[in-house]
């Protein structure tokens, strides 16, 4: 099998937004961050998502701002190129090819036309940091780039590299050595510690951060302690102080623009504000909700950002008071509640914070809200058994939701919550109904509910668990109280069946599709049920291997049931037949449906890594494959409705018309399928624009605005002169690459001046003579008697205008030639007489 190239693996919604450090633009108004594939603009006051600029087409590794232009930035990634912005626009200026994947960027003032990028080294793990000269070119794409080393070994962090005062220096942090460059002298200075001191503390670095105006390097290490380092132009006689507040591993060292404060983070969730010569003044500003990654500071110094583990952004002020908070999609080591989609938000539903659900919008990319699930306060402690949400399960109308929360007691023993939730429409949130203690007495392996029949309103929902067992709980909806009864019950559940075979453990559940059949499988055996009667139908035998996953069929091959088993088998049964369809050998991570179509995936797994197969259980061959997605195994995916169905002709590109397949990588990177048609469609958006048709033409649009395309005939009523006007040069290249140009790198209004000022003109070849003085012209030409052809035309066009005149006003009579000839003549006799008539 080939895979198609028409469709690519991309970060779409949900990224990491503390994969590097924010950038705050110079007036303080928004934020910048690398979010997956694309660099995002922020609002620092309504953290609302201002602009996505898309362009890279791999991981962005990297943003700052352009130091001779404020209102232009830099973004570097693993696709090995190094674009330039207006951020403002969301317009893509310049790409400058690199060709090797770029891990981190920076730039500084006193190095005009060169910015500094980490790239790999020869060696394997070895990165090396270069000096990338740009040159002055009007090229949009520019390759053939000059790159020059200035370390041949480095991390790839870009909290391990900093210039120091106006550029003059470089820092380098790599283990326990400390490099420093000075770029005139072209020499470098290195400083090495000890692995442990005498206390037992250990000296790696962790980051450093250089003084703005002196020089002053600070350091960060993995004991939680911060070195200042002065004298270090000077091998011999450096010295260095120590702060140390920090009970763990310094995350991120920051300078405020006047140098007058030291910022630093950790683990503690707490940004720490040390005075610079003053270091035994220190403010705190704790509480901030997860250990910290990164810390900015905008460049007047009114803002400080910080980012979290959590993958939020916090916006502080300098009065030590948090104004904003950005929160992306929170993923954790793992997701124990698979990925769910929201029947009615169509949100995507997973772990979030400790004993929470988050509801994420991926159309908006934005968090909705968040679902306390245990309601208990979680404790950071490390080693502290709590509750945590291991399933959860919507019904199919979205009513309805099923969560499962477990502690571990000792060794063998678990404490298990059942809690049932409805959706309630005056607060739209889920409330909690039901509260099932001890369900099991075992660890609750799956949980899901069955389809809404139209003609019966209440509930099911099935549990299974290791302790042998499977349940059925019924919902029970309130009796109707008679009137004057202050009781006001909602609904509850209860345990209809309780099923079982052989005393083996069940494993995995599901419903078909009309909810007329339960599957429940029990270790190699596959059992059906009635869940009319709860009667065992049948059973399905399968080649040795415990039952991983079971999935039904949609739409037409509902009649299907899929299973994939741990000797690597997917096996297709017929349910019409109750015998095998299919099998065949593979090593399934992942098997789920579609709801809206007879489509399903397969996720194997692969020489370390993971493929991708979509089929019909009615069909043996795949629609679509592709090898190697991600590294690792897939263990959570989910489809996902799109908000407008997609129109793709190709077969292969098909199955992504109604859903978008979302997975997690085993870095927890939330990925998904592209078209080509689709990026195109997005990446042109970002290129131009659009002016709305509605604006009223004025002379500057004629210049700079919208093209008119050639041979487009004028509208009725449309001003001929107007049409004349719209020929002029907006259509030539040099018009096409002003509309691509920012305005704030335009040219002066000198220059363009006189191109502004002919396009006002109106060449003498044109037909644009007054009226007045064509109808004269016309009326001379009749009364000395035209040719018999330009009379014919003349009319005509007479003819139609009295009867576009006729619709418009029908009460006007018709004249005749001869009347419309001696109306001419009478208009332009002279009538200055009667002016001494009227004096009388």
């Amino acid at each position: 099998m080939v895979e198609h190239a028409d469709i690519r693996v991309v970060r779409r919604g949900g990224s990491k937004i503390n994969f590097r450090a924010p950038v705050v633009t110079s007036d303080s108004k928004f934020l910048l961050c690398a979010s997956g594939e694309f660099v995002k603009l922020y609002s620092t006051t309504t953290e609302e998502c201002i602009q996505e600029l898309r362009g890279h087409t791999d991981l962005v590794t990297g943003v700052l701002l352009n130091p001779s232009n404020h209102l232009q930035a830099y973004s570097s990634s693993l696709d090995g190129t190094v674009k330039l912005w207006d951020f403002t626009d969301g317009i893509l200026i310049k790409s400058y090819v690199v060709g090797h994947p770029i891990y981190a960027i920076y730039a500084s003032a006193n190095h005009k036309g060169a910015i500094f990028i980490v790239t790999p080294g020869s060696k394997n793990d070895h990165f090396q940091l270069m000096a990338l000269h740009l040159p002055q070119t009007g090229d949009q794409v520019v390759e053939g780039l000059s790159l020059s080393a200035v370390f041949q070994d480095v991390c790839s962090s870009p909290e391990s590299i900093a210039f120091g005062r106006g550029g003059e220096f470089i820092v380098s942090i790599r283990g326990l050595l400390l490099e420093v460059y000075f770029f005139k002298k072209e020499k470098t200075y290195s400083f090495s510690l000890k692995r442990d001191n005498k206390k037992g503390g250990k000296n790696t670095f962790t980051c450093v951060a250089c003084h703005p105006k002196d020089d002053l390097i600070s350091t960060g290490h993995e004991d939680g302690k911060i070195r200042l380092w002065r004298n270090f132009n000077h091998k011999k006689e450096y010295t260095y102080s120590t702060l140390h507040w920090h009970h763990n591993a310094v995350s991120s060292l920051c300078f405020t623009p006047e140098g007058t404060t030291l910022l630093s983070g950790g683990v503690e969730s707490v940004l720490v504000q040390w005075r610079y010569n003053q270091e035994s003044q220190k403010d705190f500003l704790p509480r901030l909700g997860g250990a910290i990654t990164h810390v900015t500071v905008s460049p007047d110094g009114s803002l400080f950002c910080t980012s979290h583990v959590d993958n939020k952004i916090t916006i502080i002020q300098s009065c030590v008071k948090v104004s904003a908070v950005i929160q992306g999609l929170v993923k954790g080591e793992s997701v124990a509640t698979d990925l769910i989609v929201d029947p009615r938000s169509k949100a995507l539903v997973l772990n979030g914070k400790p004993g929470h659900l988050q509801f994420y919008s991926l159309q908006r990319d934005k968090l909705l809200f968040n679902l306390d699930i245990v309601q208990q306060e979680y404790i950071h402690e490390s080693g502290l058994l709590q509750f945590e949400v291991v399933k959860a399960t919507f019904d199919a109308a979205g009513k309805n939701l099923a969560t499962v929360e477990e502690r571990k007691q000792k060794a063998t023993e678990w404490e298990v919550n059942l809690k049932l939730w409805t959706f309630d429409e005056q607060t739209q949130s889920f409330v909690l109904d039901t509260t099932i203690s001890a369900p099991h007495e075992d660890q609750i392996t799956a949980v899901c509910f069955g389809p809404t029949v139209a003609d019966h309103h209440a509930a099911m929902l099935v549990s299974a668990s290791k302790d042998g067992h499977f349940k059925a709980w019924q919902q029970t909806l309130p009796p109707t109280h008679s009137k004057g009864t202050d009781i006001d019950e909602g609904p509850s559940w209860a345990c209809d069946f309780v099923g079982s075979y052989h005393s083996l453990a069940p494993q995995c559940c599901d419903y078909s599709a009309d909810g007329s059949l339960l599957a429940v499988s029990f270790r190699e055996v596959v059992t059906l049920w009635s869940p009319a009667t709860w009667e065992l139908l049948t059973t399905l035998s399968q080649p040795p291997g415990d039952i991983r996953h079971l999935c039904f069929g949609q739409l037409s091959c509902s009649k299907y049931l899929l299973g994939t088993t741990e000797k690597n088998l997917l096996c297709c049964w017929n349910l019409l037949t109750c015998s095998l369809e299919w099998s065949t050998s593979m090593d399934v991570s992942l098997l789920l449906h579609d709801p809206l179509s007879e489509n399903m995936a397969a996720f194997c797994s692969q020489d370390g890594c993971s493929d991708l197969f979509v089929f019909k259980p009615c069909e043996p061959r795949p629609l679509f494959c592709q090898k190697a997605v991600c590294l690792g195994k897939v263990s959570r995916a989910v489809f996902s409705p799109r908000e407008t169905i997609q129109e793709s002709c190709d077969e292969n590109c098909q199955w992504l018309n109604r859903s978008q397949l979302y997975f997690l990588s085993q870095h927890m990177d939330l990925m998904t399928f592209i078209t080509k048609a689709e990026e195109r469609r997005l990446m042109a958006s970002n290129k131009q624009l659009a002016i709305d048709d509605t604006v009223a033409m004025t002379p500057f649009q004629l210049l700079l605005g919208q093209q008119w395309r050639e041979g487009d005939s004028l509208a009725p009523g449309d001003n001929p002169d107007t049409a004349e006007r719209l020929q002029l040069p907006q259509g030539s290249a040099a018009i096409k690459e002003l509309l691509q140009t920012p305005a704030h790198v335009l040219p002066s209004a000198t220059f363009l001046c006189s191109m502004f000022v002919q396009s006002l003109l109106i060449s003498v070849t044109d037909s644009s003579k007054p009226k007045q003085t064509e109808e004269e012209m016309e009326s001379e030409k009749e009364e000395e008697g035209s040719s018999d052809e330009e009379e014919m035309e003349t009319g005509a066009a007479r003819a139609k205008r009295l009867e576009e005149s006729k619709e418009a006003e029908p009460a006007v009579p018709t004249l005749t030639r001869a009347q419309a000839r001696e109306l001419r003549r009478v208009k332009k006799q002279e009538r200055s007489w009667l002016c001494g008539l009227l004096d009388r």
